[in-house]
């Protein structure tokens, strides 16, 4: 780690402000180019995604799956019973898988020689980042900066965070699992938490202002979810707003728009996450900002020359793997290799909760929006053994232009998230039903539900009605 000196340094080839993953991947990728680079964050090395986001939220998933299981092992012969969550427990095999990732990347960013400097950091002009950590102020130059500071939990106005009323940084270190949870919000985040939370145990209201949950899904997929949370003991409101939030040390009430309060034990704020824009020297600098978003030309350039945005920053998904995305390109274009850009449209969403939701590509309706001349195949995962197995129902839906290539595949059910690389290849490749088809799947697997997609698509379905 660097000590931090009121000197300016002398001038890397890039100083990536935020160690998220945008801005780590864009450091390790311009390092293994030969470029030197300093890297700049006020935390931990991994951002949200490996300390507050995507692991140990799928940690916690992960153990909800095993929780499940051991409620349903004698109906598969097995003489299980579900006792109860051991939290400390949960969050020490959370934390251990945490610390195991944070140290090998932590060795990672040592190995290439990146030097790392501890504070908040501020562009002060555009090749400079100032930065303030414990040993006072330093001043960081580059010949390019990129701009990777991430994104923050958004709350509701009005809503006051405690005790009772939490976002998702604070809920996945629950010291008990509560009785009765209001979960905000019908989104990604929205809906892992209520299926996880319920695998533990507590009664769960999902509210969503909104028509339906996972709005950004095929409708298809969003009725299939909200059924099997029926099911699940999981109530679904929609088309609900929340008027305002009560809470003291006991318990919350939600009062809502046009139906009756929520009385619960814990109100979970699930309503997006915001761009990590404020303080950070982009209005003095000139960096233009839409929302606090941070708008970039297809090679991620801002307004400002010399200095690049990635990741949750920069309008459009908001997902770690776009952020690796947009680092490498970032680190690949610095360094003068002419990367392809990255597409928004190929890049797959996955939301764990159970079922599980796999995407890529097009919708239905912004295929027929881009003026494409549309056909829509499912497959239904009733019909694939490996499925029939695993218990689970679900789907694949294949979207294809007209004698043309996979524009999107839409696909709900458990372990459908290990199918969305093949599915991406396909959206990616604009591949033809017709290419894929031929292709061997192994049997049984939940792969084969996607071969059948693609063969009832080409005209040439198997264990499918055409």
């Amino acid at each position: 780690m660097a000590d931090p000196t009121n000197s300016t340094s002398s001038p890397f080839d890039l100083v990536v402000l935020g160690a998220g993953s945008g801005g780590y991947a864009c450091a390790l990728r311009a390092s293994q180019l030969g470029l030197t680079v300093a890297l700049v964050e006020e935390d931990k090395i991994g951002g949200t995604c490996l300390h507050r986001g995507c692991i140990p939220t799928k940690a916690l998933l992960h153990a909800a799956e095993l929780a499940d299981g051991a409620r349903v092992g004698a109906a598969h012969g097995i003489l299980t019973t579900f006792e109860g969550i051991d939290t400390a427990a949960l969050h020490a095999r959370k934390d251990k898988v945490v610390s195991q990732l944070y140290k090998g990347l932590t060795g990672l960013i040592g190995q290439a020689g990146i030097e790392v400097v501890t504070g908040r950091g501020r562009l002060v002009d555009a090749t400079t980042v100032e930065v303030e950590g414990e040993g006072g102020t330093r001043r960081v130059s580059g010949r390019t900066v990129v701009l990777a500071t991430g994104s923050y939990a958004r709350t509701i106005p009005g809503v006051e965070l405690g005790p009772r009323v939490m976002t998702s940084d604070q809920a996945m270190n629950l010291a008990e699992i509560p009785q009765r949870v209001a979960v905000l919000g019908g989104g990604v985040i929205g809906v892992e938490f209520a299926s996880m939370l319920r695998s533990f145990g507590a009664e769960v209201t999902v509210v969503e202002a909104l028509d339906r949950i996972v709005a950004l899904e095929e409708p298809s997929i969003s009725k299939h979810l909200t059924r099997e949370f029926k099911k699940r003991k999981i109530t679904t409101l929609t088309s609900t707003r929340v008027t305002s939030v009560e809470a003291d040390e006991q318990r919350a009430i939600v009062h809502l728009e046009g139906a009756d309060p929520l009385e619960v034990d814990l109100v979970l704020v699930a309503v997006g996450r915001g761009p990590r824009s404020d303080g950070i020297g982009l209005e003095e600098v000139g960096v233009a900002t839409d929302r606090g978003y941070v708008p970039t030309d297809e090679r991620l350039r801002t307004g400002v020359e010399g200095v690049r945005a990635v990741g949750d920053l920069v309008p459009g998904l908001q997902l770690a793997h776009r952020g690796f995305a947009h680092g490498i390109f970032v680190a690949e274009d610095v360094a003068g290799l002419d990367p392809k850009p990255v597409d928004d449209v190929t890049i797959p969403k996955v939301t764990y909760c159970d079922p599980e939701i796999a995407s890529v590509g097009l919708s239905t309706e912004a295929a027929k929006g881009a003026g494409k001349d549309v056909e829509t195949v499912t497959y239904p995962l009733g019909g694939n053994g490996r499925s029939i197995i695993r218990g689970t129902t679900g789907s694949v839906t294949l979207v294809r232009e007209k004698d043309g290539p996979v524009l999107g595949v839409h696909m709900v059910g458990l372990g459908v998230s290990e199918l969305i690389s093949e599915a991406q290849l396909a959206v990616g490749w604009e591949a033809h039903p017709e290419d894929i088809a031929p292709l061997v799947h192994a049997h049984p697997s939940q792969g084969e539900a996607l071969g059948e997609a693609a063969m009832l698509a080409a005209g040439r379905p198997l264990h499918a009605h055409a």
